[in-house]
C-alpha cells in the first residue's frame, strides 16, 4: 500500500520551523497540506505584512542594479510563487510559465538536430503533436515505446545519441504505470549525459515528486491540479540542476512566456487547497472507480487491485489521483453516456473542482491520427472522468442515469442491482444492416484476403531467445464465402490438390460441440475431442493422398462448429493463393486468417466499418476515393478477434506454432518477436515496428522441400557440442534484429541508408546461418546468383532452411530490365522467382456494400465497381444465387489473381 503523505520522507526544501530546536524538544519539519498554505518567502518579506502576495502588475521597475527591472525577465510575485512551488515539490529550482505545452516547449529547446528522445507511447495528444514537429523540423528523432515496462526502453538507449527520456506516470488516458527510478537508473547507467524527464501533470506534486526518484527535469500543467479552478493557464518547470535551471532560464527570458503577474497571483491562491481538493477528489474517484468496475466495465484507475502496474505506483506516488477511464466496448454507446451526463460537464482537461467526461478519441486526443490510436491501443469508446469535489453520491448517480439512458446497463430483477449491457462485436455492423435491410451477412458474398510472411532476421535463433524480425509480403491467400441455402457445407482449395468437397451441415459432429458463452474466447487449449470426432467423421473417408487438403478442412471444419453452433450457416468457401504453398512464407498462417475472419463475418461476430452518410443530399456527384496505402481500417478489435481465431487454426495445422506468422497475417507491417520463456536479449512477446518503410523483394522458391523440425533440431545439436560457438552467433544475431528494427522504424533515415544497412545486415545474418548449418546448396545457389555481376544484391535464405525461399532486398534504383535478367537466370536454373514488396497492408475484407448501379461488366463477367461504402444510396450487393463471381474467381490465373481482385471495388484494410 502506498504511505500517507504524514509518513513521507520531508521535502528537501522545507520552510524553517517556527523557534529553534533543542535537545529537550525538537520541531518536527511541516507536513504537505501546512506546506501548500503557508506562503512565505524568507528572503521576500512583504513590507505591510500582507497575509496575501500582492500583485505586481508593473512591467518596469526603477532603478539600477536593482533584482527586478522588466517582467519578463523577473517579477516579485512570479518569485514568491516560483519559491513556493520549488517548497511543495522538494526541488531547488521551479519556473513558472503561461501554459504546460510552453514547459514542454522550453524542455525540449535543450535538444539539437540529432540527439534521440525516448518517450512513451500512451501521450497526451498535444504532447503527441509537439513531438511530431519536432521530429519533422528540428531533426529530433524520436523512439516511442511501451513504459509499462523499464526493459522495452534498453534497446533504444544510445550511449551518446540518447539526449532525453520523456514519461508519464500514470499516461493520459489509459493510466499506465511506468516505473520511473528504475528506468531513470537504467537510462543513467547507460546513457549518462540522457536528462530524465516526466510529466507529473496527473498527480501533481502533493502525490508524486519524480525528482525524488531520479528525474531531472518536472513539468506540470498548472492549469489542472495546482490551479484547480480552471480559472488560468500555467506551466511549472522544476529541477535540482543548476546548469539544466540556467539553460531553461535563459530560454524563458529570451522567448517571453514567463507566468503573468495576475496569473501567478490566482495560481498561488490555488496551490493553498491543494492538499484538500485532492484529498476529497481521489477519495471520491476510488468509489467512481469500484463502481464502474464493480458493473462489468473495463476500468483504468491504479486504485483498483487488478490494474497493471499497481505496485510500482504505490512504491512512487502516494495517491491514485482524480483521473479514470473506461470502455464500453461500442464507440456510439459511449458518445450516448457522455451526451447524457449533465453534472458530469463535457470538456478537456481536468483537475477542477468541478467534474468532467470526456471521450479522448474525439477530444483531447483527437490529433493523434486514427491509426497511430490504435497501433497504441487507445480505444475509440474509451471515456475519461476527471473528478471534481462534488458529493460522490450525486456523481455517482447522475452517471447511473447517464449509462441507463444509454442502454449501457440494466436493472437485473434477479440479482436486484443494475448490471452491464455487453454490446455485441457486431453491433456497428447490424446497425449499418438494419439501415440498409440487409437479410444478414451469411446473405452475401464475403471476400478476404491477406498476406504471407517473410522472417528478414533472426531465423533459428529465435528459438534460442533471440530477437526475429517478421514482416508481410504482399503475395496473399484469397477466400471467399458463397451462400448456398440448401443445408450443405462445401469447400475448394484450388491450390491444395484442387480439393473439393461438400458436408450435410446437420450430419456434422454437433454433440461433440462445447459451446463458447456470449462474448467468451476460445480456451488456449484446443478441444481434441472434437478434433478427434471430425477426423474420424465428415473427414474419415478422406484418403492420405490429400493430406494437406485434409488438414486445411479440419482447421476450417472445427472453427465452423466452434462459431456456427447456434446458426449453422449454409455456404461455400473457396480459399487461392498467391504465395507458393510450403516455401516458408506463411501460407498456412495467410489460409487460417482467411477461413477465420470469413467463419467470423458470415457468423456476424465481427463488425466491418458501416457505410458513411452521403457526401451531400440528392447530389448524383459521386464521393471521390482516396488510396490510404495500407492504414488501418478494419477495427483494431476486429482484427485481434480474427488474430486469436487464425491463432486457434494455426494450432490444428502445426501443433504449437509462436503466434508469430497468423500476427503478420492479420495485422500486416512489420513486429520482432522474442519467444517467451528464453532470456537471450529484448522483451518476451510481439511489438509492432512503427513506421517500418514498405520494401522491394525478390522471393526465390527453391523448390526444395523443408524439414523444418530436423533443421531446429539440429542447431540445437551444434549448440550442445559447441555451446560457445552457437552461444556468439545466437548473440551476434540478436544484435543484427536489434540494428534492423533501428533502421526499419528511424525515420530520419533516408530509404537509401536503410537499404544499405539491411543489405550488409542481410549478407552478415546469412553467414551466421550458414554457420548453424541451415543452409542449402539450392539457397547458396540462388545467392550466388544474385550476388555476382551485374546484380550484385543481398541475399539470405528465410523460415527454417534447408530449402525453401530465399529473399534478396531489391534498391529502388535498380534496373528494371536487370531484375528481368535475374528473374530470366533464376528460372533458367529451375527456381521460381516473385517479385513483391514487404511490410505491406495485413487482413483485408472487399466492402459488402456497393451503389445502386454497378456500372459495366469487366471483361471476366463480373459487376463493375461494387464499393466504396461512402457511395450515397447505397444498396447490398445480391445474393450469390448467381455464382459468377465465384467462377470468375476460380477460373484466374494465379498471376492474374491480384489483379483482379484489386478491381472489383475498394478493399477495407487492416
Amino acid at each position: 500500500m502506498a504511505p500517507t503523505i504524514d509518513s513521507k520522507v520531508p521535502p528537501l526544501h522545507d520552510l524553517p520551523t517556527p523557534e529553534p530546536e533543542s535537545p529537550m524538544r525538537s520541531r518536527k519539519p511541516y507536513r504537505f497540506s501546512t506546506l501548500c498554505a503557508t506562503v512565505e518567502n524568507p528572503d521576500q518579506k512583504d513590507q505591510y505584512g500582507s497575509s496575501s502576495v500582492p500583485i505586481y502588475q508593473s512591467a518596469t521597475f526603477k532603478g539600477v542594479g536593482n533584482a527586478y527591472d522588466y517582467s519578463r525577465s523577473g517579477n516579485p510575485t512570479r518569485s514568491h510563487l516560483e519559491h513556493h512551488i520549488a517548497k511543495i515539490s522538494s526541488a531547488a529550482h521551479a519556473m513558472t510559465v503561461s501554459s504546460g505545452m510552453a514547459a514542454l516547449d522550453i524542455i525540449l529547446r535543450l535538444l539539437k538536430p540529432g540527439d534521440e528522445i525516448i518517450a512513451g507511447d500512451d501521450l497526451y495528444g498535444g504532447t503527441n503533436r509537439l513531438l511530431t514537429y519536432i521530429r519533422a523540423h528540428v531533426g529530433v528523432i524520436v523512439h516511442h515505446v511501451d513504459t509499462t515496462d523499464p526493459t522495452s526502453v534498453l534497446p533504444f538507449i544510445h550511449p551518446t545519441k540518447t539526449a532525453m527520456v520523456l514519461l508519464e506516470s500514470p499516461t493520459n488516458p489509459l493510466l499506465k504505470i511506468a516505473d520511473i527510478a528504475a528506468i531513470s537508473k537504467d537510462v543513467k547507467e547507460r546513457a549518462p549525459d540522457a536528462v530524465i524527464v516526466v510529466d507529473n501533470t496527473m498527480m501533481s506534486p502533493y502525490l508524486q515528486r519524480p525528482l525524488e526518484h531520479g528525474a531531472d527535469i518536472v513539468y506540470d500543467s498548472a492549469t489542472k491540479y495546482l490551479s484547480g479552478h480552471h480559472d488560468l493557464m500555467a506551466g511549472v518547470i522544476t529541477c535540482n540542476r543548476d546548469d539544466l535551471k540556467k539553460q531553461m532560464a535563459f530560454t524563458i527570458n529570451s522567448v517571453g512566456n514567463a507566468l503573468a503577474p495576475n496569473d501567478c497571483f490566482l495560481l498561488l491562491r490555488g496551490t493553498k487547497t491543494l492538499a484538500l481538493r485532492m484529498d476529497r477528489q481521489q477519495a471520491t474517484s476510488q468509489l467512481v472507480a469500484t463502481y464502474l468496475h464493480g458493473l462489468g466495465f473495463r476500468t483504468h484507475y491504479p486504485g483498483l487491485p487488478d490494474h497493471p502496474g499497481r505496485e510500482i505506483h504505490a512504491r512512487i506516488a502516494a495517491g491514485n489521483g482524480a483521473v479514470l477511464s473506461f470502455e464500453t466496448g461500442d464507440k456510439e454507446l459511449s458518445e450516448r453516456v457522455v451526451g447524457g451526463a449533465r453534472l458530469w460537464g463535457i470538456s478537456v482537461s481536468f483537475g477542477c473542482v468541478n467534474s468532467l467526461i470526456s471521450m479522448p478519441c474525439v477530444m483531447s486526443h483527437a490529433s493523434i491520427d486514427p491509426a497511430t490510436r490504435a497501433a497504441r491501443g487507445l480505444p475509440e469508446d474509451l471515456i475519461r472522468l476527471c473528478v471534481g469535489i462534488e458529493d460522490p453520491v450525486d456523481l455517482i448517480d447522475d452517471l447511473e442515469h447517464a449509462l441507463i439512458d444509454a442502454g449501457a446497463i440494466k436493472f437485473d430483477a434477479q440479482q436486484n442491482k443494475y448490471t452491464r449491457v455487453v454490446p455485441s462485436t457486431n453491433d456497428a455492423l447490424n446497425r449499418a444492416v438494419e439501415k440498409l435491410g440487409m437479410d444478414g451477412p451469411d446473405e452475401h458474398e464475403w471476400f478476404v484476403s491477406a498476406p504471407g510472411k517473410v522472417i528478414l532476421f533472426g531465423e533459428h535463433a529465435v528459438v534460442h531467445g533471440a530477437t526475429a524480425v517478421a514482416a508481410s509480403v504482399d503475395l496473399r491467400c484469397y477466400g471467399l464465402t458463397s451462400p448456398r441455402g440448401d443445408g450443405t457445407l462445401s469447400v475448394h482449395f484450388a491450390d491444395i490438390d484442387d480439393f473439393y468437397h461438400e458436408w450435410d451441415i446437420e450430419a456434422l459432429p454437433w454433440d461433440a460441440v462445447t459451446p463458447l458463452g456470449a462474448g467468451e474466447e476460445h480456451p488456449e487449449v484446443l478441444d481434441q475431442a472434437l478434433i478427434d470426432a471430425i477426423s474420424a467423421g465428415p473427414l474419415g473417408h478422406i484418403g492420405e493422398e490429400t493430406k494437406h487438403a485434409k488438414t486445411a478442412s479440419l482447421a476450417f471444419l472445427y472453427m465452423y462448429l466452434m462459431l456456427s453452433y447456434a446458426r449453422r450457416p449454409s455456404f461455400h468457401f473457396t480459399a487461392r493463393a498467391t504465395l507458393p504453398v510450403g516455401a516458408g512464407l506463411g501460407s498456412s498462417a495467410s489460409y487460417s486468417t482467411c477461413a477465420a475472419s470469413a467463419l467470423l463475418l458470415v457468423n456476424r461476430a465481427i463488425a466491418l466499418p458501416p457505410p458513411s452518410a452521403p457526401t451531400s443530399t440528392g447530389s448524383d456527384v459521386p464521393h471521390v476515393h482516396i488510396s490510404h496505402q495500407g492504414r488501418r481500417f478494419i477495427p483494431p478489435r476486429t482484427a485481434e478477434h480474427v488474430n486469436r481465431w487464425a491463432f486457434v487454426a494455426e494450432k490444428i495445422l502445426h501443433g504449437n506454432p509462436s503466434g508469430v506468422d497468423n500476427s503478420v497475417a492479420v495485422f500486416g507491417g512489420a513486429l520482432a518477436y522474442t519467444r517467451a520463456g528464453f532470456a537471450l536479449g529484448g522483451k518476451a512477446g510481439m511489438e509492432p515496428i512503427q513506421g517500418f518503410k514498405s520494401l522491394k523483394f525478390l522471393l526465390t522458391n527453391s523448390m526444395v522441400p523443408r524439414d523444418t523440425k530436423k533443421l531446429v533440431a539440429g542447431v540445437g545439436a551444434l549448440k550442445d557440442s559447441e555451446p560457445d560457438l552457437v552461444d556468439g552467433i545466437l548473440k551476434a544475431i540478436q544484435e543484427i534484429s536489434i540494428e534492423a528494427r533501428r533502421a526499419l522504424a528511424d525515420p530520419e533515415l533516408s530509404r537509401t541508408e536503410v537499404l544499405s544497412v539491411l543489405s550488409a545486415l542481410i549478407d552478415e545474418n546469412h553467414r551466421h546461418l550458414v554457420t548453424l548449418e541451415v543452409s542449402h546448396p539450392t539457397l547458396e545457389t540462388i545467392r550466388s546468383t544474385t550476388a555476382a555481376a551485374p546484380y550484385e544484391l543481398s541475399t539470405k535464405l528465410t523460415g527454417a532452411g534447408g530449402g525453401g525461399c530465399a529473399v534478396t532486398l531489391v534498391p529502388d534504383n535498380f534496373r528494371d530490365t536487370a531484375l528481368n535478367d535475374l528473374m530470366i537466370a533464376l528460372r533458367g536454373e529451375k527456381f521460381v522467382p516473385y517479385l513483391t514488396s514487404v511490410g505491406g497492408s495485413g487482413l483485408g475484407v472487399l466492402s459488402p456494400y456497393a451503389p445502386p448501379n454497378l456500372g459495366p461488366a469487366h471483361d471476366n463477367g463480373v459487376p463493375g465497381q461494387v464499393t466504396p461504402p461512402q457511395t450515397p444510396n447505397m444498396t447490398p450487393r445480391a445474393s450469390m444465387g448467381d455464382p459468377a463471381l465465384r467462377l470468375a474467381f476460380e477460373k484466374q490465373s494465379g498471376a492474374q489473381l491480384a489483379q483482379w481482385a484489386d478491381r472489383l471495388g475498394r478493399w477495407l484494410y487492416v
